[in-house]
């Protein structure tokens, strides 16, 4: 019998590393989890600045969490970065603002949306966000600082 080449060994217990990574991080849906079930997340939550961001929050629908950015998949936010108009960056703003309240306020889970996806086009994980088997993205949709994902685009901008 031949022994395995050490480093064809090596490159086949580092490819199981990001997963690992991920599921050690808690990102990554454990078996017979329930979706949001698990609220195994806590931390405070600034705004981000600078290059280095590890647990901080964009905007109104993106955060980082331990070094993985997640965009939350079932609402849309006025943009920051590039608003339309000003009355669009003041609600992206107290959006930012909101979800970083929402987040820091307690332990929260991280589902894998309905329809399977875990990635967006950008590479960002796209979660659900829910504490007490509810969606976080919900409040901010009560609250007039996000719209549903998926349905038509919200104009942010007064005609």
């Amino acid at each position: 019998m031949t022994r395995p080449d050490p480093l064809l060994r090596r490159a086949a217990a580092l490819a199981f590393v990001p997963l690992a990574a991920a599921a050690a991080a808690g990102l990554w849906p454990q078996a017979g989890e329930a979706q949001g079930q698990r609220e195994q997340h806590a931390a405070l939550f600034p705004v981000c600045g600078g290059p280095v961001r590890v647990t901080c929050v964009v905007d109104g629908d993106t955060f980082w969490l331990r070094g993985t950015k997640i965009r939350i998949a079932d609402i849309d936010t006025p943009e920051v970065s590039q608003p339309a108009c000003p009355e669009e960056h003041a609600l992206g703003l107290a959006a930012t603002e909101r979800l970083r309240e929402l987040l820091g306020a307690g332990r929260f889970g991280l589902a894998v949306p309905p329809d399977g996806r875990t990635r967006d086009r950008y590479g960002r994980e796209l979660r659900i966000v829910t504490r007490g088997g509810k969606s976080l993205g919900s409040v901010l949709v009560r609250e007039g600082l996000a719209a549903r994902w998926g349905g038509p685009r919200k104009a942010w901008c007064r005609a």
